[in-house]
């Protein structure tokens, strides 16, 4: 049975809502998309190390469609789908992937080779702890900086071991505890709570994952260091990350002069080459799926082969 009060440790004050709405303007997104593709970039370095050929892949939040473009490059045998919250978001990954299509389609004719030939993308709208999946139905799970968007980010991690297939992969990325250090320190300095993900650490996500029943995940992490010119720059990349999707909202200063007064303070961040900085922890995970040796129950199962005569 799963630990109820590990369930509410687990538990954030996000409104799954307030994301939809965060995320339903992919044009609002687009400036933080240099930092998806960094992160991508390094997710598909660690993916290279692992020989898998998997049949059917899964981009849980796969948002405006880039990572999948560069799955069905990776995998072109593969069923792939692409599931997230946000409507427009699919429209989005519609329209890219349709562009993709065509200009390999192009590609191959001035080269006059056959034509592209591939699975088609399913693309849903769903919310993903409750994916419109079949149990095993999947060999690889991505999800790049999607994890952290969820309420119940262990609820989430279930759902993904439900979905996946014996021996499949799972591959995440997502933000970590010291995200955003700066910032928050300046929202501390102004007595403001800081109106911020309360982003999960490494080692709990390690939990979450083996109590989910993946074997021996691998975790990792890394700070990045982003620079700025200007707080108003700073603040813009941040809102585009996403936004403030907490159901409670911070009490003191509002309006223009909490912005003016976070500015400031940022501004004093400045160091001598007149840069401000930002951190960004990342954390990424990988685990296997193992063959059950439970039931839901805790019923003990006992795997049996055919004797070779």
């Amino acid at each position: 049975m799963p630990d109820n009060s590990r369930d509410n440790q687990f538990s954030a004050p996000i409104s799954v809502a307030r994301v939809q709405r965060l995320f339903a303007q992919p044009l609002r997104c687009e400036p933080s998309q240099f930092l998806r593709r960094e992160i991508a970039g390094r997710m598909f370095e660690r993916l290279s190390l692992i020989k898998i050929q998997p049949e059917a892949v899964l981009d849980a939040g796969c948002g405006e469609g880039d990572d999948l473009i560069a799955l069905a490059q990776a995998f072109p045998a593969a069923d792939l789908h692409g599931i997230d919250i946000s409507p427009n978001m699919l429209q989005a990954a519609r329209d890219r992937g349709m562009q993709s299509y065509s200009l390999m389609r192009k590609l191959l004719s001035r080269w006059k080779l056959n034509s592209l030939q591939r699975p088609p993308v399913t693309l849903t709208c769903a919310e993903f702890s409750e994916l419109p999946l079949s149990a095993a139905s999947v060999n690889l799970l991505w999800s790049n900086l999607a994890l952290h968007w969820h309420p119940q980010p262990h609820k989430v991690i279930r759902e993904w071991a439900r979905v996946m297939r014996v021996d499949g992969l799972l591959m995440f990325s997502a933000f970590g505890p010291d995200a955003f250090l700066q910032l928050r320190e300046a929202y501390s300095n102004l007595g403001i709570r800081p109106p911020m993900l309360p982003f999960v650490d490494l080692h709990d996500y390690g939990d979450m994952l083996v109590e989910a029943g993946f074997a021996d995940p691998v975790m990792d992490m890394e700070k990045l260091n982003i620079t700025y010119s200007s707080a108003d720059k700073l603040l813009s990349d941040v809102r585009a990350f996403g936004g403030n999707p907490l159901l409670e909202r911070a009490n003191g200063m509002t309006g223009r002069h909490r912005w003016n007064a976070l500015r400031g303070e940022l501004e004093q961040q400045k160091s001598s080459d007149e840069r401000i900085s930002l951190t960004v922890e990342v954390i990424y995970g990988h685990a296997f799926l193992p063959r059950p040796k439970k039931t839901r129950a805790g019923e003990s199962i006992i795997h049996f082969k055919d004797r070779k005569i």
